[in-house]
């Protein structure tokens, strides 16, 4: 491990380290990072230091299925939450971000903190007891943090963190053989358990990961992680998202409806989840279902089913490079999602649409420009859905009108292109 002195002497042996791990990495974001450990945290010249980078990710398919242990197909992207880590001998952590306020805590109490809700506190808490709680050694940190996963952005701003926290503790003192599905479950008890999140393992097993990932979650605690090689840009395709304009606050509730709903049809049947109740089960006592529990949980399960097939038959276009027919079930999920799984807008304020209209939008653009949804191009919503950003998958050679048409409606710096990062989260 290389001197917080020697990062920060010299840019071409920072370059140089960089490269070792991440190439394509840019020196510019990590000099900062360095700077701020030695003037804000005050750490000591002498001091060893280390880099980690996390990614973000980007759903593919399987909308809301995983946490019903269904099937996923994710992607970690181009964007990712870097830092600059030296160790410490005590349990003591702090953070340093650009424009949020400084983050201290004591790894020592591994408590949930009602008080730290939804706070970044929270995540490194939390990632410290589940790895504690799974075995593993932890210990304290200085880190100076920066993300380019916007908080909102639908590229899971916090699985990002909470992955980087998990490698970093992995680094230091478990000598990397935690690995990222353990790192990713402690991701998952972060926030489900300290930062309040109700959510399933694909975000942070993608970004633990890397690359394009197909994920059965049929066994939670060993989920099958099968890596495939994709390269849209490849076939002419720009993988895009687009804000809608609309954020996530105050929406837990419709997310936390989704699997409530699902798991109340689970339970009917004496199970806890949909993936342990055969499709052909709820078909028969669907009018049973619908009675005792209404439409919408029922419409909901549907949803699940058919979503959780389709990860399997879009994976096996990626595989056979059948792009038409990967924009075909793209297309299809973004109607389940949209009709089935009701998440493009939220029922507690019907006025607030955003998702529809940034998807009908694009549909409408995809029309104009000639191109046939579903075979040419295809969108969908993106993620947890009710706000946030939609997905789109579309001819490279149109991304420029596009871009210029949808930002007209929805603002400047609304498109986001993605590049997958074939590197999962790392710390060298």
């Amino acid at each position: 491990m290389t001197t917080l002195q020697s990062l920060t002497g010299s840019r071409d042996l920072l370059r140089r380290h960089l490269a070792v791990a991440l190439p394509e990495a840019d020196v510019t974001r990590y000099v900062p990072l360095l700077h701020r450990l030695g003037h804000e945290i005050h750490v000591a010249p002498e001091r060893p230091v280390f880099l980690a980078s996390a990614p973000g990710r980007t759903e593919l398919a399987g909308n809301h299925t995983d946490h019903n242990q269904g099937r996923v197909l994710a992607a970690s992207v181009q964007l990712d939450t870097i830092a600059a880590v030296a160790p410490r001998e005590d349990m003591r952590v702090t953070l340093a971000s650009s424009g949020f306020p400084l983050v201290e805590l004591d790894l020592g109490d591994l408590t949930e903190h009602e008080t730290e809700r939804e706070t970044t506190t929270a995540l490194v808490r939390g990632v410290g007891a589940a790895l504690k709680e799974g075995g593993w050694e932890i210990g304290g940190f200085d880190a100076a943090v920066s993300s380019l996963v916007a908080a909102g952005s639908g590229l899971s701003s916090s699985a990002s963190v909470e992955v980087l926290v998990g490698t970093i503790l992995d680094h230091v003192w478990n000598s990397g053989e935690i690995g990222p599905t353990r790192i990713a479950r402690a991701g998952k008890v972060a926030e489900n358990r300290y930062f309040g999140k109700p959510s399933g393992l694909m975000d942070q097993v993608a970004c633990a990961t890397g690359g394009v990932v197909s994920i059965d979650f049929k066994d939670n605690d060993n989920p099958i992680i099968e890596r495939l090689d994709v390269n849209f840009a490849d076939a002419g395709l720009s993988l895009l998202v687009v804000h809608t304009g609309a954020g996530h606050a105050d929406l837990t509730h419709e997310y936390a409806a989704i699997p409530g709903d699902m798991g109340a049809i689970a339970r009917q049947f004496g199970a806890t989840v949909l993936a342990e109740v055969p499709e052909e089960d709820v078909m028969a006592d669907l009018g049973q279902l619908r009675e005792a529990l209404g439409d919408r949980a029922v419409a909901r399960a549907l949803h699940f089913y058919g979503e959780t097939a389709r990860v399997a038959q879009m994976a096996t276009a990626l595989k056979e490079q059948n792009f038409d027919r990967y924009l075909e079930l793209m297309s299809d999920s973004g109607r389940s999602s949209g009709m089935y799984l009701q998440n493009c807008a939220p029922a507690s304020t019907p006025d607030d649409q955003a998702v529809v209209i940034a998807l009908a939008l694009t549909e409408w653009f995809l029309i104009s420009a000639g191109l046939r949804i579903g075979g040419d191009a295809a969108c969908r919503v993106h993620g947890g859905g009710f706000a946030g950003t939609i997905q789109v998958l579309l001819p490279t050679h149109v991304v420029a009108a596009y871009r210029e048409f949808i930002e007209s409606k929805l603002g400047k710096r609304a498109l986001t292109e993605l590049e997958i990062r074939s590197t999962g989260a790392i710390a060298w």
